[in-house]
């Protein structure tokens, strides 16, 4: 907190002096100095110089940004001494309608001169490194084989024969390249540096940068960047760093001697550095871009708790040790790693009204300290002993994120680098909730949930479709969640015995202590579930949901309701379900007549209630008994097969009429017209998904 006392602040050196109490403006422009007064006509030149101001009033404080690009030389670090307080926020705002830019780059002035062909040349300051290259603001592909191409599903292009080597023989010296694959099971991608070929031209490469699991690349869906061999294609480029020249392959009509040319060279552009007990407090940035943060998956060094994922602890903007802090109104633009990253203890952190479009890797990361779980397994297959288990519920301290809200955000056209990632992705933590956002265009899952530790989670009004677009795992979906806490491999414990579970049966809520809630949202997954609550996925609750496509999935959890959904040309997914799983699947709407249970499904392992449910069949089909889920469960005595009698199918209405069949098994209604993005701004530039057309054969789908 702001105090009226001399305070040496590392970053900012932000010297307090004794004063009167005032309300402060500070104003900011690419066009100022630093020793001006920061009044609005005349400014401050950089952020640091009106951090530095901002920390001398224990009052309200408003630095407003005018319209221009900031180049940090270096990460802009709040701290504790930056904090502001409840009655007297710091906010760092765009001015008016004004759009400025927070870089981690460098604008280079060039002269190009002719390399060959259509290539273009021109010298850069000895020493820059980069991995990005911008042009009028546009990301340009790396050299690359095979090409960049928008219309490619998997790495916008790939290629069998991009290691082999008939194809490195064209490469002088390919030392520096990087190799990109997904990994043969598909639920993940794989980097690797080229550090050089043998003589017979297998190329030899190395880099730590994987998931848990030791896999091979893929044989197909693979490509190489960074080779200078490899530039022969329109926005394709290739930086010299021995002879200090950027080539570049200039697309058709740029005006390049007229362009505006930035590298990337910072990979975190602001951080928030407090801890719990002395956190950085009500600081918000407003209504500002992000832009130019750099590729991280090389960087990619921690394991998740028992995830097979591994990720870049940290973000373009950077939230570790804080309260009430939050981003407002702000476009975070084609980053290079995660976009956000909310990281250990971290309380009410609020992401409101934002933009988040083409991040490399995630788009918001909510992730704890892996020593607050009580049993902090890596490997999520490992065994472990009910007796040896500590038994205490709950985590160990608050060094977490708690009670953090993300609401009214677009994200799309995340991780364009690292592919087993997600728009919001949470792993250790509690109480998180995402409302009203729409996600799309995403290569695995639009919302995961890491592992069962604390859960609170509520996922409500959210719009989240084409999802799954590069990866191949079926346990992946629109929203996809893992178990995987104190419950999982418990070699000691036997679940389905059932004086066992009379004794033990809090064990599955000893990480999932709170409930998690999803309701309200439209979910639409081509490639795998709508909803996967899957690997141990326990204490969730499901209602008011429609899912387009992918049905809902859940294994091998216990405690789990699920109830007035709609799955639209689909069903059902129970899988591996423990005999005393006290499943609730009552009153949903589904098109497939059957459930889609795995085949290692006991008959006696089909949850507590599983009733009322209708399976949709054509208009004016009579109302008869839903003798294939009721021979399949066992259970199901009153579900129903019939016409729903939906609205306006067509348009994406799926309420039902008043004389539907579904409302007399106890179905309600729910709206069709409040998911996604509400903010006007936001919801024009947003898409929505395609509605399918029903499927009302008999048979499933």
């Amino acid at each position: 907190m702001r105090i009226t006392s001399v305070w040496f602040h590392v970053v900012g050196l932000c010297i307090l002096a004794s004063g009167a109490l005032y309300a402060a403006e500070y104003y900011v422009s690419p066009q100022g100095a630093d020793n001006n007064p920061g009044t609005l006509e005349e400014p401050f030149l950089t952020l640091t110089r009106a951090q530095q101001a901002a920390c001398d009033t224990d009052e309200a404080v408003s630095v407003f940004l005018r319209g221009g690009t900031y180049y940090l030389p270096t990460t802009l670090v709040f701290t504790e001494a930056d904090s502001g307080a409840k009655e007297a926020p710091v906010v760092y705002q765009a001015y008016e309608d004004e759009q400025p830019i927070i870089s981690g780059g460098v604008k280079l002035d060039l002269e190009w001169t002719q390399y060959r062909n259509r290539i273009k040349q021109a010298k850069v300051p000895a020493g820059l490194v980069a991995d990005q290259l911008f042009v009028n603001g546009v990301g340009q592909p790396m050299a690359r084989y095979p090409n960049f191409d928008r219309r490619k599903r998997i790495f916008k292009g790939h290629a069998a024969d991009a290691l082999s080597p008939e194809r490195a023989a064209k490469w002088k010296d390919p030392r520096g390249g990087l190799i990109h694959a997904m990994h043969e099971h598909m639920w993940g991608d794989l980097h690797y540096r080229i550090d050089g070929k043998q003589a017979d031209g297998k190329l030899l490469y190395g880099g730590d940068w994987q998931g848990h699991s030791e896999l091979a690349l893929h044989t197909s869906y693979r490509f190489v960047e960074n080779v200078f061999e490899e530039l022969d294609a329109p926005g394709e480029w290739f930086l010299d760093q021995q002879a200090h020249t950027l080539y570049f392959y200039p697309p058709v009509g740029l005006k390049l001697d007229q362009a505006t040319v930035e590298f990337v060279r910072l990979r975190q552009l602001i951080e928030f550095q407090g801890t719990e007990a002395e956190p950085v407090r009500y600081i918000t940035l407003k209504g500002l871009t992000f832009r130019h943060a750099a590729r991280t998956f090389g960087d990619n060094l921690l394991p998740m708790v028992r995830s097979d994922r591994i990720s870049y602890r940290a973000g373009a903007v950077f939230f570790n040790g804080t309260e009430d802090c939050g981003l407002d109104d702000c476009f975070l633009d084609q980053l290079g790693g995660n976009a956000i990253f909310v990281n250990h203890y971290n309380h009410r952190v609020t992401v409101r009204a934002c933009h988040i479009a083409r991040a490399g890797a995630s788009a918001i990361v909510f992730a704890g300290d892996p020593n607050a779980a009580r049993i902090p397994v890596f490997e999520f297959p490992e065994p472990q002993t009910y007796a040896d288990m500590d038994k205490t519920p709950g985590p160990q301290g608050k060094n977490y994120p708690a009670n953090c809200l993300v609401e009214d955000c677009l994200i799309y056209q995340s991780g364009r680098v690292e592919k087993q990632t997600a728009p919001v992705q949470i792993g250790l933590a509690q109480n998180i909730t995402v409302r009203h956002c729409s996600i799309y265009d995403v290569p695995c899952a639009g919302i995961s949930i890491l592992n069962g530790f604390w859960g609170g989670h509520v996922v409500e009004y959210c719009d989240v479709f084409d999802t799954v677009q590069e990866t191949g795992d079926s346990g992946h979906g629109a929203f996809n969640s893992w178990g995987r806490d104190r419950l999982s491999t418990l070699k000691d414990l036997d679940l389905n015995d059932d004086q066992v579970w009379k004794t033990h049966r809090v064990v599955p809520l000893l990480d999932a202590v709170t409930t998690t809630v999803l309701r309200n949202n439209r979910w639409r997954c081509d490639h795998g579930s709508d909803i996967a609550l899957d690997q141990g996925s326990s204490n969730y609750v499901l209602y008011y949901n429609l899912c387009l496509s992918g049905g809902i999935k859940s294994c091998a959890g216990f405690y789990r309701i699920i109830e007035n959904n709609i799955m639209i040309n689909n069903g059902f997914h129970p899988h591996a379900w423990y005999k005393h799983s006290q499943d609730s699947v009552r009153r949903n709407i589904m098109l497939s007549e059957r459930y889609h249970a795995a085949d290692s499904m006991p008959s006696t392992a089909w949850g507590g209630r599983m009733d009322y449910n209708l399976v949709h069949q054509r208009r004016g089909s009579a109302a008869q008994a839903a003798k294939t889920l009721a021979q399949q469960s066992q259970r199901d005595a009153h579900s129903i097969t019939g016409d729903a009698g939906f609205m306006d199918p067509a348009q994406g209405n799926f309420q039902v009429r008043m004389r539907s069949p579904a409302l007399d098994l106890g179905f309600k209604n729910f709206p069709m017209d409040q998911f996604g993005v509400q903010i006007p701004e936001l919801k024009k530039l947003a898409r929505t998904p395609d509605i399918p057309n029903l499927k009302t054969s008999r048979s499933s789908p």
